[in-house]
Order: C-alpha cells, then sequence, then structure tokens
C-alpha cells in the first residue's frame, strides 16, 4: 500500500501532472494512486523526487516500527 493519493491531495497536485512528469500514462499512475498496482523502487524513486518528499512518505508500513 502506498500513500501516492494523500501526498498528492496535500501538495495539490494532479494525477496527469505527475504522470506527465514520469513519462507515463495516466491510467498508470492512477493504479499506482488507487493502489491497484505498486510501483517499482526505482519508479517510488522517481515519485518521490518529483513531489520533493522522502519515499517514506509514500509508503505505508505494513508492520509497526520496533525501533520507535
Amino acid at each position: 500500500m502506498n500513500r501516492i493519493k494523500e501526498v498528492l491531495e496535500e501538495k495539490g497536485i494532479k494525477q496527469i501532472w505527475l504522470a506527465d512528469k514520469l513519462g507515463k500514462s495516466y491510467n498508470m499512475v492512477n493504479a499506482y494512486v488507487q493502489n491497484r498496482q505498486q510501483p517499482r523502487l526505482k519508479v517510488f524513486t522517481e515519485i518521490a523526487k518529483i513531489l520533493d518528499v522522502d519515499i517514506r512518505e509514500l509508503i505505508i508500513p505494513t508492520k509497526p516500527d520496533k525501533y520507535e
């Protein structure tokens, strides 16, 4: 699961803009945003750079962090 949708909403950015910056189709970015498909790590890294966030802000952890 990812938080791409939430981060886009927080920043007021549209999916079509992100798709253009990534060089991907709107449908592909929409699949990421709706969690129907997860991007590869390289794409997650690109999205984080484009959105100017730490990559960890885009990912929902599946287990609690034992170090917190």
